[in-house]
């Protein structure tokens, strides 16, 4: 698939943003882009750049993020030679990783607090002055020694080379024991032979409604100074390098400007800032900012740079343009337009797509046509989640599986990053989950409610029982509880509901278990592997309004089991996921009914293809799913516009061989040779008594 803006992991994106401008931050600097005669000179020229720039009202900010728990350990799959590195190439290339656990093997965050105790024990008995520059020149190797070993394969490479030459706590702070300690850190690494990076400090600009603007990483500070880089390049003349290059190149929205006031998020740094940022023309606020923001409830934007669809250079680095005759596709020239338009085979260049993008360019108004008094916020191209969920209170509960910033439920000692354990997916109210602080967001009745049932072979309403097959469930699994929902809309049906899928969590593999109602609320009864609640009965069998809950962590033609009634599938993607090449044609010996949601009408149509070539079937036309999450997804390259579940369809089997088809003629059977018909003999008349004798006696 050409675009899979509503399938790859939110946070990848944001990475890709982070590290490219960061890269082209990193290059400039070093390189002293804008000439001049020593850093003075280009200084001067960058000085005398901003303040030609236009002003911006809004207050701009400069946070101060230090950082002493987590590292960076780099996989042998990033050690591949000179150059950008595999990794790089991954997170930004032609085939771009779908999910954060896709980019393990080059980069992956460690902890770095599990080896305390052992750095302590290593100090003990050596005075405070010694230990701590026993520790700095710990934290100095670790950032440094990567470099000579995996030559800048990625991102975050590229971030420690540049910071590692820059920053003055490598070398000037390296002791002899520096190398004895470095132990401790590569036995938490677990990654390979090269002790994890430490990121120490990272400076960020945005302004007052959380755009980010710039970004700087500060590898391997000391901790006990909170992440302050020392030396002879001090934090004041970094901070200050950092917002030059945010005005004359903002990572976010935006052309080229500068703020006509700043505030800084730390004391210190404010006051050396003091003399420096007047000669940009800008003020900067009395006093520093106490708090985490400028104001109550200030969080990141989710507003992004996009990218060109060939090359994937950002905006900040050239100007984007879409296709002038479709309006879908975002190109940085003329020269990515012809490469697009005359690539090979023909089906794939945009020569071939362009009329059907534009089509579906056409279906926005459509999409955008829901009932809630939020609609023209939440289906505009520039919406902002982030905002929209801190300002209405939605933060906890099932809303922050929505959000990039917001922490979800997690265990004490469960990896981040991997979704909830089932525990806690299984407890508390499922409609408490739901609601937030602010004002509720469903219309209490939908002015006009979606007519006729979705399935009609199925007649639902004369069912006792339904099993249902949820397949490829990846973010459904942590949204469990919203499913006893069908409980309620469905009371006089016993449902089993599966889950199956090779995106589950492993250890819940073949757990079983019962929502039931429970007064008000809704608990957990085990089937097995879910420990039962203190008091709750165990039966063997469900009643009408409990709903089973199975679960199979597998691709679905791996599955064993009984038939079901009906499979679905939310936001498939049938070309991004190979196991479906063998799902498919599983479906089509089953031939149950089998429905699929899809976030853009191009991926339906990819679905279609998908599937032909698969099984020789076909899929329905996609129609607008009412059902729709109305929250737009903003797409990096593209502006089509994207909603989780936004059209459903169903599989179209191909007819069986010889069910309504006449067979092909085949050759005609032999004439057998002509032979002297037979005479009968003649029958004595002692033999005819007996028939005779039979036919009286009847």
């Amino acid at each position: 698939m050409e675009f899979v803006s509503g399938y790859r992991d939110e946070f990848l994106d944001f990475a890709a943003l982070l590290f490219g401008w960061f890269r082209k931050f990193a290059s400039e600097r070093g390189t002293g882009v804008g000439g001049g005669n020593g850093p003075e000179g280009r200084s001067r020229l960058m000085e005398a750049q901003v303040r030609r720039l236009p002003p911006d009202p809004a207050l701009w900010v400069l946070h101060i993020l230090p950082n002493r728990s987590v590292g960076i350990s780099l996989g042998q799959g990033a050690k591949q030679g000179p150059g950008p590195g595999l990794g790089a190439a991954r997170l930004l290339g032609d085939e771009p990783p779908l999910c954060l656990r896709d980019l393990s093997p080059y980069v992956s965050f460690v902890s770095l607090e599990d080896g305390e105790e052992e750095e302590d024990g290593e100090e003990e008995g050596t005075g405070e002055e010694e230990g701590e520059l026993e520790e700095e020149g710990e934290q100095a190797t670790t950032s440094r020694e990567p470099t000579q070993d995996a030559e800048t394969p990625g991102e975050p490479e590229d971030a420690e080379e540049e910071a590692g030459g820059e920053d003055s706590s490598g070398g000037d702070t390296r002791e002899d024991g520096g190398e004895e300690e470095i132990g401790p850190e590569k036995r938490r690494g677990k990654r390979g032979d090269a002790a994890p990076l430490h990121l120490a400090c990272l400076l960020l600009v945005t302004d007052e409604h959380g755009t980010i603007l710039g970004i700087d990483l500060l590898m391997g500070g000391p901790q006990g100074s909170g992440g302050r880089a020392t030396g002879a390049e001090g934090l004041a003349q970094r901070a200050y390098t950092l917002l030059c290059h945010s005005m004359a190149c903002p990572m976010g929205a935006g052309d080229p400007r500068r703020p006509r006031q700043l505030t800084v998020g730390d004391p210190q740094l404010h006051r050396e800032l003091e003399s420096l940022v007047p000669r940009l023309g800008v003020k900067l606020a009395k006093a520093p900012m106490r708090t985490w923001g400028p104001r109550p409830g200030f969080t990141f934007a989710s507003l992004r740079a996009r990218a060109c669809h060939v090359c994937h250079r950002h905006s900040f680095e050239v100007k984007l343009m879409p296709c002038p005759q479709c309006g879908a596709v975002l190109y940085c020239g003329e020269t990515c337009v012809w490469a697009d338009w005359r690539r090979r085979p023909d089906d794939v260049s945009h020569r071939f797509w362009c009329p059907r993008l534009a089509a579906f360019m056409g279906r926005a108004g459509e999409l955008a046509a829901l009932p809630f008094t939020y609609t023209a916020e939440v289906t505009s191209e520039m919406f902002n989640k982030e905002a929209f969920l801190a300002s209405r209170g939605l933060t906890r509960g099932y809303w922050t599986q929505l959000s990039m910033l917001l922490p979800g439920p997690v265990a004490p000692g469960y990896p981040p990053g991997n979704g909830p354990p089932l525990s806690l997916l299984l407890s508390g109210d499922p409609y408490q989950l739901l609601q937030g602080d602010g004002p509720p967001l469903m219309p209490p009745v939908p002015p006009d409610p979606p007519r006729g049932p979705f399935v009609p072979e199925l007649n639902i309403q004369n069912k006792q029982s339904l099993k249902i097959h949820v397949v490829e469930a990846g973010k459904e699994f942590d949204l469990i509880m919203v499913f006893w929902e069908l409980s309620v809309l469905l009371p006089h049906v016993a449902l089993e509901l599966q889950f199956v899928g090779g995106a589950l969590p492993p250890e819940n593999d073949q757990q079983h278990f019962t929502l039931q109602r429970d007064g008000s609320g809704v608990s957990v009864r085990p089937g097995s592997g879910v420990s039962a609640r203190p008091g709750s009965g165990a039966k063997e069998k469900g009643s009408r309004r409990d709903l089973q809950i199975k679960i199979s962590a597998r691709p679905y033609h791996l599955l064993q089991g009984p038939k079901p009634d009906l499979v679905i599938g939310f936001n498939s993607g049938f070309g991004l996921k190979d196991t479906w090449l063998s799902s498919l044609p599983r479906l089509q010996s089953l031939r149950v009914p089998a429905f699929f949601t899809e976030s853009s009408e191009y991926s339906c149509v990819m679905d279609e293809q998908t599937m032909a070539g698969a099984t020789g079937g076909g899929t329905s036309p996609p129609q607008p799913n009412p059902f729709r999450s109305p929250f737009r997804l903003r797409a990096a390259d593209n502006c089509m516009p994207w909603y989780c579940n936004a059209f459903i369809f169903h599989l179209v089997y191909k007819p069986p061989q010889g069910s309504g088809t006449r067979p092909a003629p085949g050759p005609a059977p032999p004439v057998p040779a002509p032979t002297v018909p037979l005479v009968p003999a003649r029958r004595r008349r002692g033999d005819k008594r007996p028939s005779r004798g039979g036919r009286r006696r009847r």
